[in-house]
């Protein structure tokens, strides 16, 4: 009789051991997600926060775009079509060095490399680190230069003509760009975004344009240079403004999903820990009576 008691008490005490040490596992992953749920609703907060400040630094960044858009249009920049023998291709491609933002960078870089099955010869400038990882990863002969610090707060037109100009000295070193293509992020709405392309038209091609003759342009004293040149930065500007209130907005709707996600693994995981924590009393309990009445 006693061998068994015995027993029962050893066997009681080791099942009371693993039941405390599985309480403890999910009482331990329980308090982690409470964690990460509010890590994930201040990063939303503050994504909402700064999205005004966003979509206000994308409306003013397209005004710089607009009178340049104007420009073309009169002067019927965008129908002229060189042929050239051997074209050289230049893709910008903007996106910033942060993460924790959906899928907004991985789909830009998606849409960089259809775009170079296209042309694989193309050059690529990357702006931003997120995306100049994802372009080495498969196609990294075509990376010529990149540009990181991007994306911590709103765009600026000294930081892209900052840019641009760094640009522009590496182009000056090459045979001149017969198509030069800005891929960024496209912010369609607060809840999705699409990757986009801007073209910028060369000085070449803004001198042939068909309507330039309505204004009045020496084509000698170097002004479609100065154009093109203006016209770059402002669209990096323009570009860099849109992928960055697209980032904030994707980033507000990714953190507002992982609250919710982890709300709902803290209701699962409290159900789980109230279910065992009452099996472990409950077989406490039963290991009581059955030692009580085998002593009887």
């Amino acid at each position: 009789m006693y061998k068994t008691v015995g027993t029962n008490l050893s066997r009681s005490l080791i099942n009371s051991q693993r039941n405390y040490a599985t309480l403890r596992e999910i009482e331990t992953r329980l308090k982690s997600i409470k964690n990460i749920e509010k890590i994930t609703k201040t990063m939303k907060i503050v994504a909402s926060t700064r999205l005004t400040k966003a979509e206000r630094a994308k409306v003013t960044s397209d005004q710089y775009v607009k009178a340049d858009q104007t420009f073309y249009n009169n002067a019927e920049t965008a129908e002229v079509k060189e042929e050239e023998k051997e074209p050289t291709n230049l893709i910008i491609a903007i996106t910033s060095d942060k993460g924790l933002c959906g899928s907004i960078h991985s789909q830009l870089a998606k849409a960089v490399r259809n775009r170079l099955k296209e042309i694989p010869t193309a050059d690529v400038i990357t702006i931003g680190d997120k995306i100049k990882n994802q372009i080495m990863r498969t196609h990294a002969s075509n990376l010529k230069l990149a540009f990181n610090g991007v994306g911590k707060s709103a765009p600026t037109f000294e930081e892209s003509s900052l840019i641009a100009n760094k640009i522009l000295d590496f182009a000056a070193e090459k045979t001149p760009y017969t198509t030069v293509e800005i891929h960024y992020n496209n912010p369609v709405s607060s809840l999705s975004f699409e990757p986009s392309i801007e073209p910028v038209y060369s000085a070449e091609q803004i001198k042939k344009s068909p309507g330039i003759s309505r204004y009045e342009i020496d084509g000698d004293a170097g002004v479609p240079q100065d154009l093109f040149e203006f016209a770059l930065a402002n669209k990096i500007l323009a570009s860099m403004g849109n992928g960055y209130c697209a980032e904030v907005s994707a980033r507000r709707n990714a953190m507002d999903n992982a609250s919710k996600n982890a709300g709902d693994m803290i209701n699962r995981y409290s159900i789980l820990y109230n279910r065992t924590r009452q099996a472990v009393i409950t077989n406490e309990l039963v290991d009581i009576i059955t030692g009580a009445t085998a002593l009887d």
